[in-house]
C-alpha cells in the first residue's frame, strides 16, 4: 500500500483595494495551481458573486467526479476486454442551500455515452459503469451518491473502413 500526496496552490486575487471591508467589496476571484501545469482560473459560482467566466469549486468536484469515473471506466474495459474507442460525458450536481449560509452537493449524475466495438459486450459495458465507481478515488470519497445513466453504442462495422459510422445497439 502507498500513499499519494497531492499538492495545490490557491491564491485569492480579488482583492479590489479595501480587501473583505464588506460582501460587495472584493472578488471572489482566485487561481488555483500546481507546479507543471497550467493555472485554473477559479471563482464563486455567479450566485455567489462569482464569475461565470471562471471554474468554481463546485464545477471542479463534478469534473474530478467525471474524469475520475472516465479513467476508472477505461481500466475495467482494458480487464474485461471490451474495446472502448470514444467516450463522452456532461455530469451535472445538486447543490443544496441552507438557511444558516452553508450548503452541500446532495447528488451527482454522469451521463457518459460510451462507444465500444463488440455488439455483443452490450452488456458488459453497460456493467463496468459499477465496478468504474466502486474503482474511482473521488466516488468512494464524497459524502453524497454517485448515479450513473449511461449510454452504450456500438460502432458499426463499415464496408471502406469509414470508422465514423455509428450504430445504436
Amino acid at each position: 500500500m502507498q500513499d499519494h500526496i497531492y499538492e495545490v496552490s490557491v491564491s485569492w486575487t480579488g482583492d479590489r483595494g479595501t480587501g473583505t471591508s464588506g460582501y460587495r467589496d472584493y472578488g471572489r476571484d482566485h487561481v488555483v495551481s500546481a507546479v507543471g501545469k497550467p493555472d485554473v482560473p477559479g471563482s464563486a459560482d455567479p450566485t455567489f458573486r462569482g464569475d461565470r467566466d471562471r471554474w468554481n469549486p463546485e464545477e471542479l468536484v463534478v469534473a474530478a467526479l467525471a474524469q475520475c469515473h472516465m479513467l476508472s471506466y477505461l481500466h475495467v474495459a482494458v480487464t474485461q476486454g471490451f474495446t472502448v474507442v470514444d467516450y463522452r460525458d456532461t455530469a451535472t450536481a445538486s447543490l443544496n442551500l441552507n438557511r444558516d449560509g452553508s450548503g452541500e452537493l446532495t447528488g451527482a449524475t454522469l451521463h457518459p455515452v460510451v462507444t465500444i466495438l463488440e455488439a455483443d459486450r452490450v452488456a458488459d459495458a453497460e456493467a463496468a459503469h459499477a465496478t468504474a465507481n466502486q474503482l474511482c478515488f473521488i466516488a468512494r470519497s464524497v459524502a453524497f451518491p454517485v448515479h450513473h445513466e449511461a449510454e452504450t453504442v456500438v460502432r458499426a462495422a463499415t464496408l471502406a473502413g469509414d470508422s465514423s459510422a455509428r450504430g445504436a445497439d
